[in-house]
């Protein structure tokens, strides 16, 4: 919390900690565990540069991190059901019917092959192929902030081939090839059955292009931008035909050039992020609301574009899509600024069970955070979507 702070802020933090022991502390049987797990979270918080069990333990005035080690490996709990009191935590603080779930990923970049789902593949934080494990994440933004709210770990392939590998890792038997769409799909689920407010979804091309994924959405009454890349098909509607099948950079290159309009995607770190923005109507007439291809195109450097299919209200405006686009950029700035702040990736656990615990806490400690800043007013200004 750093060294500069007030008796009332001091006040403020002590009670948000008591909430979150209150929500969460029926989670354990035994009263050490109970303690450890709430100050595991407070260390989390703290100025600590690693936030590991070490560290954290010696901040909780422990002799040895044993303590926090059984916390995350042999003691009783379900990193499942403290999510779930999370999840009742943010509707509570930062819940509001405008608002978007977020789909996205990161890599932890490990050695070796004993981590649970570790294996060569593509980190985005990295930006190349890595050894490395794939947390898939789903982060709720409203106009009063942004925080994660649930979490799978992706296990490849190769490892669910290997169930002895599984089983020294910790991996449940239950754990099948699940795709990150369909992690991504079963936690939009959860978040919406426990009451999450949403009205849009959001995520990249690993997940716009899964037909599977717009459908489960737009059955569950949410709209979403969800990027797709350039090749993927589009069905354009025809009035003579039941449509014309193109891709999607084809679709958007037959536009006409008074299609395009600069339009704002919201604030970035270095000031507003404009583009060009052109829309096209796909996939033919509906009525519960209306599918586009949308594309933005840089300003700076005609060449460099992007694709979205998107499912709208009636009459949503291309400013409004634009902004919901750029909102996914709030969980890439969300990953790096929390593998800092609140130690997402500064875990030292090998096993399955591990990774959940360790990444549950956090989120808790990341949610604490953001209901702070909203109650201190700093709410998230996106003139025309919030």
């Amino acid at each position: 919390m750093g060294d500069n702070i007030g008796v009332a802020e001091i006040q403020e933090w002590a009670q948000g900690l008591d909430e979150i022991r209150d929500l969460i502390g029926g989670q354990f049987a035994r009263t050490e565990p109970r303690n450890n797990a709430i100050g595991y979270i407070q260390g989390l918080l703290s100025d600590e540069e690693r936030k590991n069990s070490w560290t954290l333990s010696e901040r909780a005035g422990q002799v040895t991190p044993d303590g926090m080690q059984r916390l995350l490996s042999t003691t009783d709990w379900d990193p499942d059901a403290v999510r779930d009191a999370l999840i009742g935590y943010v509707i509570k603080h930062l819940g509001d019917p405008a608002g978007i779930l977020a789909i996205d990923e990161t890599g932890f970049l490990k050695k070796g092959t004993a981590s649970a789902g570790v294996a060569r593949q593509y980190s985005g934080t990295a930006g190349r192929v890595e050894n490395c494990q794939i947390g898939v994440f789903l982060t709720y933004a409203t106009k009063h902030g942004r925080t994660f709210v649930d979490r799978e770990l992706y296990i490849p392939k190769a490892w669910i081939d290997d169930s002895d590998r599984c089983a020294k890792a910790g991996i449940p038997d239950h754990r099948g090839m699940d795709t990150k769409p369909e992690l991504a799909a079963a936690m939009i689920g959860r978040a919406l059955d426990a009451g999450i407010q949403a009205q849009w979804a959001t995520g990249d091309t690993v997940y716009g292009a899964n037909h599977q994924l717009r459908h489960r959405l737009q059955a569950r009454g949410m709209h979403y931008v969800l990027a797709v890349p350039k090749n993927h098909t589009i069905m354009t509607p025809s009035a003579t035909t039941l449509g014309v099948e193109g891709l999607a950079d084809e679709v958007i290159g037959s536009l006409d050039a008074r299609a395009w309009r600069t339009r704002t995607a919201g604030a970035g770190t270095k000031g507003d992020r404009r583009y060009a923005w052109a829309r096209q109507r796909i996939n033919g007439p509906t009525t519960d609301g209306e599918h586009w291809l949308l594309a933005r195109r840089s300003l700076k450097d005609p060449t460099d574009l992007a694709y979205f299919v998107c499912y709208t209200p009636a009459n949503t405006t291309l400013i409004t899509m634009a902004l919901v686009a750029g909102a996914r950029w709030a969980i890439e700035e969300t990953f790096q600024t929390t593998k800092g702040e609140t130690g997402l990736d500064h875990y030292q656990v090998r096993q399955y069970t591990g990774w959940y615990r360790h990444i549950t806490l956090f989120m808790f400690a990341q949610a604490f955070l953001s209901a702070i800043r909203a109650k201190k007013g700093a709410h998230i200004q996106v003139p025309g979507l919030w």
